[in-house]
């Protein structure tokens, strides 16, 4: 009988690296990768005209509280809005940069969001997903998504992270606010590369949104008319993106997996059918988006069983679950986290 070496470190590495490599030319070959500019033609003519018949109905409708709906429905529609200059940011509608740009800055400033900024921050959750000290997503100082941020609050800090699981849902209520004031911040200390550009495209989008809604409604319907429409945008923003990776597993340091393994255990499939997809702006493939974030959205749901089986062959945990599941376990992770900081108040 022959036997074989026990397989080395070095081994392991080179194993690990020619996975992602076989993955990608398995992808590739099936054409999950190539542009499909006709399906984002008309996704964004019809989110752009869902956008503007919310906006229409809102002028026609005039001073009066029914406008509640209408921002309920312009929350809707911005969401989708920011979904396609999200995909824009990661080049998945065009080939080039600069086409691409040019969407994602014009659904950008419909939205009030910068897009310089937002792609800067977002290139660098894609590059260290959920490891604690390099992605921005886990930057939240008042709350915790593991034991060790929990050890590090103090404060009001502390109080809110030991209750997240409770105020994190009521939190993301102020999700939209945080959005405008973080690309304001960032355009005001440079941090963008055409920084005139999104300056001019923030005090645009700023002056058109408050003219429209003080000059339609009276000073109250309008101030109430804000805070649901802000309120619910952050939301459903919120909830599109914290399925993905909140309550999986988080890292410090060098934690020694290569790309394909960084990617597939830090993130969270939701299933469901294809109107979760939509509700959910293809988010809900998060693992396949993470391996290929130029892949356009229309092929996620193609690209997900070939990412699967691979995995499975592989012995790669792929973590995937129902729509409301996923909320569960976000909220039971978060107050797993909180339980020390509970106990120690006690």
């Amino acid at each position: 009988m022959v036997q074989t070496a026990p397989e080395t470190t070095s081994e392991k590495v080179v194993g690990a690296s020619t996975d992602f490599a076989d993955l990608s030319r398995t992808i590739k070959q099936a054409g999950l990768l190539d542009r499909r500019v006709g399906h984002y033609a008309v996704r964004v003519t019809l989110t752009l005209a869902a956008f503007a018949a919310a906006w229409a109905l809102f002028g026609v409708l005039g001073d009066t509280w029914w406008q509640v709906g209408t921002a309920a429905l312009l929350a809707v529609a911005g969401t989708h809005v920011a979904f396609i200059g999200h995909d824009a940011g990661h080049k998945q509608i065009f080939r080039g940069r600069r086409a691409n740009d040019a969407v994602g800055l014009l659904h950008g400033a419909l939205v009030g969001i910068g897009y310089g900024w937002w792609v800067g921050k977002h290139s660098r959750h894609h590059a260290n997903p959920n490891h604690e000290d390099d992605d921005p997503d886990l930057d939240l100082p008042i709350l915790a998504f593991s034991e060790r941020q929990g050890r590090s609050r103090r404060g009001l800090a502390r109080w809110t992270s030991s209750h997240q699981a409770f105020l994190f849902l009521p939190l993301l209520l102020l999700e939209g606010f945080n959005l405008h004031w973080s690309s304001v911040l960032a355009v005001w200390h440079g941090q963008t590369k055409r920084r005139g550009l999104e300056a001019a495209l923030l005090v645009a989008h700023t002056a058109a949104y408050l003219g429209a809604v003080f000059f339609v409604l009276s000073p109250g319907r309008a101030v109430v008319f804000i805070a649901v429409h802000q309120g619910l945008w952050g939301l459903y923003m919120g909830l599109s993106f914290a399925p993905n990776h909140k309550g999986m597993p988080t890292t410090t340091g060098d934690d020694g997996w290569d790309f394909l393994r960084k990617q597939v255990l830090t993130s969270r499939n939701v299933r469901g059918s294809r109107w979760v997809d939509f509700a959910l702006g293809g988010l809900n493939y998060q693992i396949e988006h993470h391996l290929f974030p130029n892949m356009p959205r229309p092929s996620l749901r193609r690209a997900q069983p070939v990412v699967q089986a691979f995995c499975a062959d592989r012995g790669i945990a792929y973590a995937q679950t129902g729509l409301l599941s996923s909320y569960r376990d976000v909220l039971r992770h978060l107050h797993e986290v909180g339980a020390p900081l509970r106990a120690a108040r006690g």
